[in-house]
């Protein structure tokens, strides 16, 4: 048998002979000695170079052929991967298949219930009546189908604001309605109460206590600062609230509406927080004699809670002028958190109406003796002074 064929030939590295030939020659090649004494293999692009080299016997060049280039693997679900990898060699996928966060495996009821205990926290108990008045103001605001008091007041921006001060009242404060049978069901009425909190949530809560527990609709007498303030005064307008003066006022009485003033003003609410729940003057009593006019009765309102959402501990007066404002409060949180520190703390709130104070007894022609209107505005303060003091020590601890 021929010895070619039990043992194969081999071709040392670097010769020039035709695949599977060697070149006929007893020594070795210089890249074999090379490779023998350690040398590095010559590189692929080399290698390459010689095999395309034409013989030296002067055989014509053979046309250099194309490859196709070899697919990647492909998994099951359609991630592309490497060769020699785990899992059939595919690759991850960066973004995950559906389904991969667990939201697929949620049953439709339990969405349609998620939903609907949302809009319950929302909008309350009766959250499908409200959510259909919602629907209804929205297509009027659409249509242009709405009007417009004298006075400004939008009865359906000021629904709006009610849905979203309700939430703050129930949750995040808490609050505690007190003697909302003394709030007149009918007729005019003049509610007065403390200021106090640096900036005033104290009249939006009234305002929403009125209007959810007495049916009526709270107009606020505010200062001139705030409908000088770019948006708050087109808000606070058609929300219901109006200029401060007498003359304002007196006719909001004789309309038969609810009207809201707080005396103590910015005096009150810019108190720094050593000085929380301590009454302020009651201005000149301009608020008694608009009532001693109109025959209508002032109903004391105590707010306790206001003082602890933003407690002033110092204030920056060369800013505040600067700015052209009453104060620009220093808070344990603000201006040291930024934007964060404007969230209110959430303190326990409690609102009482006391009794009210008739003036329909009186001569119109009392509105202008100074001595009256002054004891009935003494009276007026000190009753909300003392209720106070006994809602402090009802509710303790200010934040539990």
């Amino acid at each position: 048998m021929d010895d070619s064929r039990e043992h194969p030939i081999v071709v040392p590295i670097g010769t020039r002979g035709r695949p599977g030939r060697g070149s006929r020659s007893d020594s070795p090649s210089a890249a074999a000695r090379s490779l023998a004494n350690g040398a590095p293999v010559p590189s692929a692009t080399a290698a390459s170079r010689s095999r395309v080299r034409p013989e030296q016997s002067g055989s014509t060049r053979r046309p250099p052929t194309w490859t196709a280039p070899t697919p990647p693997l492909t998994s099951i679900d359609g991630g592309a991967g490497d060769r020699g990898r785990g899992n059939g060699g595919a690759e991850e996928s960066p973004h995950p298949p559906p389904g991969a966060d667990g939201t697929d495996d949620i049953p439709v009821g339990d969405w349609i219930a998620a939903l609907l205990a949302a809009a319950q926290e929302v909008l309350g108990e009766d959250w499908e009546a409200r959510s259909a008045v919602l629907v209804a103001q929205l297509r009027k605001r659409v249509t242009g189908d709405y009007e417009v008091d004298p006075f400004g007041l939008d009865p359906q921006i000021q629904e709006i604001a009610m849905a979203m001060l309700r939430p703050m009242s129930r949750t995040w404060f808490r609050t505690e309605i007190r003697g909302a049978e003394n709030i007149p069901r009918e007729g005019g009425a003049l509610i007065v109460g403390n200021h106090s909190g640096t900036i005033p949530l104290d009249a939006a809560m009234t305002m929403l206590a009125v209007n959810d527990h007495g049916g009526r609709t709270l107009r606020l007498l505010g200062a001139d600062l705030v409908f000088s303030l770019p948006f708050v005064g087109e808000l606070a307008r058609k929300t219901g609230a109006t200029l401060a003066c007498n003359e304002d006022a007196e006719r909001l009485l004789r309309r038969g509406e609810v009207a809201g003033v707080w005396p103590e003003g910015f005096k009150g609410v810019g108190k720094p927080y050593a000085e929380r729940y301590k009454l302020q003057r009651f201005g000149r009593g301009g608020f008694v004699s608009a009532a001693m006019r109109t025959g209508v009765p002032i109903v004391p309102v105590s707010i306790v809670g206001a003082e602890e959402i933003y407690p002033m501990v110092g204030n920056i007066p060369s800013l505040a002028r600067l700015l052209g404002l009453p104060y620009v409060p220093i808070t344990p949180l603000f201006p040291l958190l930024g934007p964060l520190g404007l969230v209110p703390l959430p303190s326990k709130w409690i609102i009482e109406f006391g009794e009210p104070i008739r003036t329909d007894a009186y001569e119109e022609s009392a509105a202008d003796d100074p001595m009256l209107v002054f004891n009935v505005t003494d009276q007026v303060r000190e009753t909300i002074q003392q209720t106070l003091y006994s809602l402090l020590v009802d509710r303790g601890h200010p934040f539990f």
